[in-house]
């Protein structure tokens, strides 16, 4: 959840709070082209425009909406197409665990075909749970 920004511009830690994630992650964002010019500076801090900062943050930290109908079963394939998630990230994260010991990604609902698939609900249910992690071609 994105809080309300202050109006005098933030602070890189400042946003990393907004955003819920660590300040490190938003050190490296901006650290990308892109990234705007500071607007001032808070005890050695440089201030940043929400304004500016929020659509590349947005871009990097928020999941977009994702379509699925919960009663259908999708391969993995299918997910790839809808999420951005690619079917060997769902191959890989089925034999990770999580720091609570529940897998990164659950079990296929229906293995009794060659490619195994998994109901809309239980793809949303995942979603819910996860970080929004892309790669770049920016620096």
């Amino acid at each position: 959840m994105v809080n309300t920004p202050p109006a005098a511009g933030e602070t890189l830690r400042e946003i990393a709070a907004r955003y819920d994630r660590d300040y490190e992650t938003v050190r490296a964002l901006a650290k990308r082209p892109g990234w705007p010019k500071p607007i001032g500076k808070q005890g050695r801090a440089y201030t940043y425009d929400p304004a500016e900062v929020d659509p590349i943050a947005s871009a990097a930290y928020e999941r977009p909406a994702v379509n699925l109908k919960p009663t259908r079963l999708y391969t993995a394939r299918e997910i790839e197409a809808a999420t951005g998630i690619t079917t060997a990230t769902i191959r890989a994260d089925q034999t990770k665990v999580r720091a609570d010991g529940t897998p990164r990604w659950p079990a296929a609902d229906d293995t009794t075909q060659p490619a195994h698939r998994w109901y809309g609900r239980t793809v949303l249910s995942e979603l819910r749970n996860r970080r929004a992690y892309r790669r770049s071609s920016e620096g």
